[in-house]
């Protein structure tokens, strides 16, 4: 790892990396190095002082207790997602490790930046509607499927609650939420955010549902299907609270 200072020289922005950014730093510095195909993390660690390596750049040794601890982190981040394992058998056990099949499946450092926003996606927080499937699609990297499939639980979940069963997309939020006989509608609310509420169920569908269903979009950015997931999480939400609120059963 007597890579790293060159790569990285100023010890205060290493050590103001989060694990992650940290971690893809280090994974293709050692991807790169010839001759490692089994390493053990003490020893890395110690190159980025001069251990072994005096003719190549080294930190400052008053940076050193938090330089440590931030290649720890970031060691323990790659072992917590499999990108680097044991070497099989003994040397495994006395600390060897190799990187694993999925960490030389990445192409580029933004092809791991996608996946490390993929695993912030946790499946705990999403809505039982769409915990299983969209959770799978987006972990599988099929961004557009997961949206469309989000999107889709919000329509089915409002039909189902408002019993509007013969409507569908747009027309079916703006009736279920019509700010004045909606069956979904919260007569507590203020005129013009019961307005509003239509608008962003209607807004959400026309947008990110009806577009998926009638010709094919391509969506690779995992951080925009993050948040369109977790729009419709949100408005799942919504309509959870009115199905309590009102005693529909779901």
């Amino acid at each position: 790892m007597w890579q790293l200072p060159k790569t990285v020289p100023d010890p205060e922005v290493l050590i103001s990396l989060e694990p992650e950014e940290l971690a893809s730093i280090m994974l293709f510095l050692l991807r790169e190095a010839k001759g490692r195909e089994k390493f053990h993390p003490y020893n890395l660690a110690g190159e980025v002082w001069g251990n072994g390596t005096a003719a190549h750049p080294k930190y400052d040794r008053a940076f050193e207790e938090d330089i440590n601890l931030a290649i720890s982190e970031a060691w323990a981040w790659l072992e917590a997602q499999a990108l680097i394992v044991p070497v099989p058998g003994i040397n495994g056990q006395n600390g060897w490790r190799v990187l694993s099949r999925r960490a030389h499946r990445f192409e580029n450092p933004e092809e791991f930046k996608n996946y490390s926003i993929a695993r912030g996606l946790s499946k705990e927080t999403l809505n039982r509607r769409i915990a299983n499937s969209v959770w799978m699609s987006f972990m599988r990297g099929e961004y557009d499927t997961a949206v469309f499939q989000a999107m889709k639980a919000v329509e089915v979940a409002v039909r189902e609650a408002s019993g509007l069963t013969d409507m569908i997309g747009v027309p079916l939020m703006r009736k279920a939420f019509d700010k004045t006989a909606g069956p979904l509608t919260d007569l507590t609310m203020e005129e013009a955010e019961r307005e509003m509420r239509a608008h962003l169920f209607a807004g959400a569908i026309g947008s990110f549902k009806n577009p998926h269903s009638h010709k094919d979009i391509e969506l690779d950015n995992p951080a925009e299907a993050f948040e369109i997931i977790m729009l419709a999480n949100l408005l799942l939400r919504i309509v959870d609270a009115r199905i309590e609120e009102v005693g529909i059963a779901s």
